[in-house]
């Protein structure tokens, strides 16, 4: 058990991290989040974000990049982030 990679999720959908890069959704789906960590501050020996860029895309790969975005905000923190970005995200999917 322990040798089993699990995926890391939020609320059932999975997260992938790139670096500065978080992405929070399926790319079969028609919708993705996209997390940019714009800004970092050290919490005793860890980075925690407070500059985090939130972009609700389409994952339509014909399309060129600033054309995907169809939402996007900054937050103060990573938590505020992935709340909206999850009522995005729900919501986008739910009207089909």
């Amino acid at each position: 058990m322990a040798d089993q990679k699990v995926p890391l999720t939020y609320k059932g959908r999975p997260l992938r991290r790139k670096d500065s890069l978080i992405y929070y959704g399926s790319m079969a789906e028609k919708y993705i989040i996209m997390f940019q960590i714009l800004d970092s501050k050290k919490c005793q020996d860890m980075d925690v974000a407070n500059k985090v860029s939130v972009q609700l895309q389409l994952t339509d790969p014909d399309l060129k990049s600033r054309d995907r975005v169809v939402k996007k905000t900054e937050k103060d923190s990573l938590y505020a982030a992935m709340d909206v970005a999850s009522v995005w995200l729900e919501r986008a999917l739910a009207s089909k």
